[in-house]
């Protein structure tokens, strides 16, 4: 009787252990289970966000590229347009065409009328009138030189014309002047004295205004469409006589264009 309440208890102990094993086998069976499925689940997750990052990368890339083509296609017509337009001057260009008689009397260097700055390139030239009817050339010459000392503005142009058909230059053209404000940095400006209220140029004036515009036009290989007036950008009264009157300022246009095919004429002579 004492044997057998000695043996077992141990039997039963052995039993409960060999049922904990299989339930042990069991959870870590299970948490393997949950391991691997998570493992999976992390992988599969990881590589749709790399396909994801992937895909973005090749969309934005693509439209970026595409913007690209088609800001350089857009550049290639732009320049095409500007080559085509100039391709038709090619014979002026290539012409000898001197220098037009001037005065120079470059204003001293100074900040409010010749700043001394380069002028880095020259894409237009602009035409004005000087706003004082019967004063002359030199006369308007002064009072840009007074600015330095007056300090009332910053104003200047690089050739002033008088009625009698004078020029003076007063900036060198490698130089700015305070004349267009947004476009002092890529332009040539000339001013024009005038006698009548109306502000119409004398045909002395008018005449080397064509000669000298030409000229410019020659030097920096441009055409008769970037000649433009003070008007033209910004929307200033000025010349006033070719704000008020399209016609006029058209046919200076026309017979700038004429000068030209003129000059390119008597180069294909030679």
């Amino acid at each position: 009787m004492q044997i057998e309440d000695a043996v077992r208890p141990e039997k039963r102990k052995c039993a409960l252990t060999q049922e904990e094993k299989i339930r042990r086998k069991k959870r870590k069976r299970k948490r393997k289970l949950i391991r691997i499925a998570a493992i999976g689940m992390t992988i599969a997750l990881s590589f749709a966000l790399i396909a994801g990052i992937i895909a973005l990368v090749f969309f934005v890339s693509g439209r970026t590229g595409r913007q690209s083509r088609i800001q350089t296609v857009l550049s290639e017509e732009i320049q095409t347009l500007k080559d085509g337009r100039k391709g038709k001057w090619q014979d002026f260009y290539a012409a000898e065409l001197a220098m037009p008689a001037l005065d120079v009397e470059l204003l001293t260097i100074n900040e409010f009328s010749r700043p001394g700055i380069a002028l880095p390139e020259v894409k237009n030239i602009f035409i004005h009138y000087t706003a004082n009817a019967g004063t002359t050339a030199l006369q308007n010459r002064s009072y840009f030189e007074s600015l330095a000392e007056t300090h009332e503005r910053s104003a200047s142009a690089h050739f002033i014309i008088g009625c009698d058909g004078g020029v003076v230059q007063c900036i060198p053209t490698g130089e700015i002047a305070y004349a267009v404000m947004k476009r002092n940095y890529d332009s040539v400006s000339i001013e024009c004295c005038y006698e009548r209220e109306d502000g119409q140029f004398t045909d002395r004036t008018y005449q080397s205004l064509i000669e000298l515009t030409a000229w410019l036009l020659h030097k920096y290989e441009l055409a008769p469409e970037d000649v433009l007036r003070h008007y033209d950008e910004g929307g200033k009264i000025c010349p006033k006589y070719y704000v008020e009157n399209e016609a006029a300022w058209e046919q200076f246009l026309a017979d700038l264009s004429e000068y030209m095919e003129q000059r390119a004429g008597m180069f294909m002579d030679l």
